[in-house]
């Protein structure tokens, strides 16, 4: 329970003090919104009279208190390009997002698992060559290069999908979840590689653990001994993988969204900060970083039950 309060601590900790570099951040770097909203022509006086109106002549310290007040309060601000409630807007590209980052996480451990079994179970030298290399190769492609080349390749090419036609899930749901299967697959495929890897590496090491070669000595096949307890021992390194992983995937949407023209909270980021509209891009900073620090979290708690050695320590 100690374990759990000081980790809700360093989670609150960590909120806040990535909340306010945000807010600093935005209140420091060059480019001022006034400027993008009035355009290049305005004066000093509208451009004072703007700034006035939008609190931006007020301190730091003194706006950031505002705007974490408000947003505990469940206040996210008003865009400045739109003039629209910030939570408004996150709540029709939120819900796309997330589904998004289901259907990555489902295909990464529905691949990632049979596949890093098979490798670890490997014999042959020359395959196990192969697989090392292939899994390399899919590590190191960025996640937009591999949703450039599904677009050209499953999309122009063989016609399974046309890039840039996103049917929201408000008009159907099947083609709204059949479009999202190929950016999906995008943002899954190195995450797939990287835990197919981890699981290899874990499972050759269990291998050579006294117990299995007790176990052979019995006459157990080495079937029945992966199946009962190599493997069982080799997945409590990987299911901390694949729940950090969960993170990982959700800030890998930003750039596919943009590849594929989803209209996504990534999108929503990118088309923001170019407007210099620091409310909406607070906001997504903050969400992100929660979801982060959350998982991590939650990996943190998963690990404490799926692993008795950590709870001894």
């Amino acid at each position: 329970m100690k374990y759990i309060v000081k980790k809700l601590f360093a989670l609150i900790i960590t909120l806040l003090i990535v909340s306010f570099l945000a807010f600093l951040a935005f209140s420091i770097i060059p480019g001022d919104p006034t400027s993008k909203i009035l355009g290049m022509d305005a004066t000093p006086e509208q451009i004072a009279a703007l700034r006035a109106e939008l609190g931006l002549d007020r301190p730091v310290l003194v706006r950031y208190w505002e705007w974490l007040t408000n947003f505990i309060h469940g206040d996210l601000g008003t865009s400045y390009n739109y003039n629209l409630p910030v939570s408004q807007m996150l709540a029709d590209k939120l819900p796309v997002t997330a589904v998004l980052t289901l259907i990555s996480f489902v295909f990464t451990v529905a691949l990632a698992i049979p596949l890093g079994i098979m490798a670890g179970s490997i014999r042959s030298k020359v395959l196990d060559h192969i697989f090392t290399a292939v899994d390399q190769i899919f590590m190191s492609i960025p996640q937009f290069f591999i949703g450039i080349i599904m677009c050209f390749v499953l999309g122009l090419t063989f016609r399974l999908f046309v890039p840039g036609e996103f049917v929201s899930y408000t008009q159907s749901w099947s083609k709204f979840l059949y479009y999202l299967i190929f950016p999906a697959l995008a943002i899954a495929i190195p995450r797939i590689a990287m835990t197919a890897k981890m699981l290899r590496g874990s499972i050759r090491n269990e291998l050579k653990r006294d117990y299995v070669r007790t176990a052979q000595s019995r006459g157990n096949p080495r079937r029945a001994i992966l199946s009962r307890h190599v493997v069982r021992n080799a997945m409590i390194p990987v299911i901390t993988f694949l729940a950090i992983s969960m993170a990982e995937i959700m800030t890998g949407t930003i750039v596919v969204e943009q590849v594929f023209t989803i209209p996504g909270i990534g999108r929503l980021l990118i088309s923001s900060i170019s407007n210099r509209d620091f409310p909406v891009v607070q906001a997504i900073v903050v969400i992100m970083a929660a979801w982060i620090v959350l998982v991590n979290f939650l990996a943190d708690i998963i690990n404490q039950f799926v692993d008795p050695r950590t709870r001894l320590q």
